[in-house]
């Protein structure tokens, strides 16, 4: 039993990714210290991280490593009172371009945590953020997306993503560790860069900020539900403090049906904001990309009794400021 003097550990892997950011500080400001392992190869990463240790760095630990390398896991799973996953590849584009480091990022270096985890720490919970992707394409009359919905893996992407999902779930059956699934939707917020490929909500607030065109792949009728990056922290604490109850389920977590958006209209609702005129062209649609996804968050709502405080409306007012606040 830990002190009052000596606060809970967290280990967040690609923990200075603007997930990361924002778990660690809900995290920290409720008297956990967190321990950032990254490699930093992501662009903002090393500004996230800079802010997070002048805000915080009593409660913060920086580690730069990678979890493609297995031997270094093995003394930061250590001594950690729970590990929170989100190092990844994160675009479909690029796994198109490189399935291998696509694959040894996603599948083998959750595979590598997953071990490093099992022989030294196997009692801490072990949260995983995998991805809608795992579902496939679905159909736009499907409906908000249910955890039963079955899996079809769409893109080395997918393949990769889903791969970690299935080991992760599975490790709670085999080897009964305390692991849980979250299959994240479009999540957005402040600390987030945003690209073309990955992290949209933000790369349009940007995008547009700086009188940059957009290109939009597909015809920007595809639909999406958003959730704020701080309603998503206070879930993967509630999975953390509840996991006699979350250990070895999946939870599918968005914005749900109230917070869902077309591409189209998110833009003219950050234009509106900034008081810009959004500049964009249109292009083919993208391998792998979802005409239709929303998520069905029922489950989290009745085992956790979690849903969405952040509607997107606000949400989206406080990234466009924090990205209009920028140098």
């Amino acid at each position: 039993m830990k002190s009052s003097a000596s606060p809970r550990r967290i280990l967040i892997t690609g923990g200075a990714g603007f997930l990361g950011v924002n778990a660690a500080v809900h995290l920290i400001e409720r008297g956990w210290h967190a321990t950032i392992l990254d490699n930093l190869s992501r662009g903002g990463t090393e500004r996230n991280l800079k802010w997070l240790i002048t805000q915080h760095p009593a409660r913060t630990t920086f580690i730069k490593e990678d979890v493609r390398d297995a031997s270094v896991l093995t003394e930061h799973v250590k001594h950690q009172d729970a590990i929170l996953h989100l190092a990844a590849q994160v675009a479909v584009t690029t796994s198109l371009l490189d399935p291998e480091t696509d694959f040894e990022i996603n599948a083998r270096g959750t595979l590598n945590l997953l071990e490093a985890a099992r022989k030294h720490n196997p009692e801490a919970p072990f949260v995983f953020a995998s991805t809608n992707k795992v579902y496939g394409k679905l159909d736009h009359n499907s409906g908000p997306c249910k955890e039963t919905t079955p899996l079809d893996f769409h893109s080395p992407y997918g393949c990769s993503k889903g791969t970690a999902d299935q080991y992760v779930r599975d490790y709670a059956r085999c080897f009964h560790m305390n692991t849980v699934v979250l299959r994240q939707s479009c999540i957005y917020g402040a600390h987030q860069y945003g690209t073309e490929d990955q992290g949209w909500v933000a790369h349009f607030v940007h995008s547009i900020l700086g009188d940059r065109p957009l290109t939009i792949y597909g015809d920007g009728t595809q639909v999406r539900d958003l959730l704020d990056a701080r309603d998503l922290s206070a879930l993967y604490e509630t999975v953390i403090e509840k996991i006699d109850k979350t250990r070895g389920e999946v939870y599918n977590v968005g914005g749900g049906v109230p917070n869902q958006r077309s591409l189209l209209e998110v833009i003219e609702q950050i234009g509106e904001l900034v008081k810009r005129k959004p500049q964009y062209t249109f292009s083919d649609w993208r391998e792998g990309d979802q005409t239709y996804y929303v998520s069905d968050i029922s489950k989290a709502k009745k085992d956790l009794g979690w849903e969405p405080r952040i509607q997107f409306d606000r949400g989206l007012e406080d990234l466009a400021a924090w990205a209009a606040s920028l140098d």
